[in-house]
C-alpha cells in the first residue's frame, strides 16, 4: 500500500484524534487501561511510519482538558503510562531525529511530569527532521483564549493596531506557532465530531474518519488515509478552473 502513495504530494502536517481505546478494551472484555496500553503501540507504529514517509509534523490528540474529569484511578494510570512512554521514547526520538513538543496546558500536570516534558523537548530538538506534537491537557477553545491573552500582554509593552490582527498574527500566538496548519485530520472510531481539537488550525484541513478503533489503527491504516487525501482536489474556496 505504501507504494501507492505519491511522495511528491505528501502533506506537511497530519493531525490525529486518537479515539476508541476504551471501546477496544470493552469489546475484548478487558479493563480500559489495557486499551490505553495497546493504544501506545499504535502511537509508536504511526510515529515510525510518518517519519519514514517524510511527514514534517505529526500532532496526536492524546489527552484533552476535559479528560481530567475521567475517574481519578484512570487518570492516575494514564499519568504513569505517559511517564513510561516519554522516558522510553526520548532515546529513540533522538536517534530517529524526531523532536517531541508538548502542546497544551502543561501547568495542569504534576511538577515531575512537567520536568519530563521539558527534558523530552530539550533532548530531542537538535537536528530534528520531524516534529511530534503530543497534545496533552489540550483544548481548542482554550488555545484561542491563551492566544488572546498573549496578544493583550504584548499590547502592554507595544502598540498593536487593529490592522495588525491578521490570521497569521493570531496563528503566531497559538500553541502551534511556527508550524503549518494540518493538511489532514484523521479521526478513529467513527465518531463524527472534532472534540474541541485545533479549532483554528483545521479551517481547511481535509477530514478522514475511520471506524477503526485507535488500538487497531496501524501503518497500513495511515497509508490508506493518505491515499484517500491524495485523491482529493484542495481548492481553498477557489473554483476547479482556478486551481487548474
Amino acid at each position: 500500500m505504501k507504494k501507492d502513495i505519491d511522495t511528491n504530494n505528501l502533506h506537511e502536517h497530519i493531525a490525529i484524534i486518537m479515539d476508541g481505546n476504551g471501546r477496544w478494551a470493552k469489546k475484548k472484555l478487558l479493563n480500559r487501561l489495557k486499551g490505553h496500553q495497546e493504544g501506545v503501540k499504535s502511537i509508536r507504529d504511526i510515529v515510525g511510519a510518518s517519519r519514514k514517509l517524510g511527514v514534517k509534523t505529526l500532532s496526536l490528540y492524546a489527552f484533552s482538558k476535559e479528560n481530567w474529569s475521567s475517574p481519578k484511578a484512570e487518570v492516575k494510570s494514564l499519568m504513569k503510562l505517559l511517564t513510561r512512554y516519554l522516558t522510553s521514547e526520548i532515546p529513540k526520538m533522538k536517534k530517529n531525529r524526531i523532536e517531541i513538543r508538548i502542546i497544551g496546558c502543561k501547568e495542569d500536570f504534576p511538577e515531575d511530569i512537567q520536568q519530563l516534558f521539558e527534558k523530552a523537548s530539550k533532548e530531542t530538538k537538535e537536528g530534528a527532521k520531524m516534529v511530534l506534537n503530543l497534545c496533552l491537557s489540550y483544548s481548542g477553545r482554550y488555545d484561542i483564549i491563551q492566544a488572546i491573552r498573549r496578544i493583550l500582554k504584548e499590547s502592554e509593552h507595544k502598540k498593536i493596531e487593529p490592522a495588525m490582527i491578521t490570521e497569521d498574527f493570531v496563528s503566531s500566538h497559538l500553541y502551534t506557532a511556527g508550524l503549518g496548519d494540518p493538511d489532514l485530520l484523521i479521526r478513529t472510531s467513527g465518531e463524527q465530531r472534532i472534540s474541541n481539537y485545533f479549532l483554528w488550525q483545521i479551517a481547511y484541513s481535509e477530514i478522514y474518519v475511520t471506524k477503526t478503533l485507535w488500538p487497531d489503527f496501524r501503518e497500513d491504516d495511515l497509508y490508506q488515509a493518505i491515499i484517500d487525501y491524495q485523491s482529493l482536489e484542495r481548492r481553498f474556496g477557489l473554483t476547479p478552473e482556478q486551481v487548474r
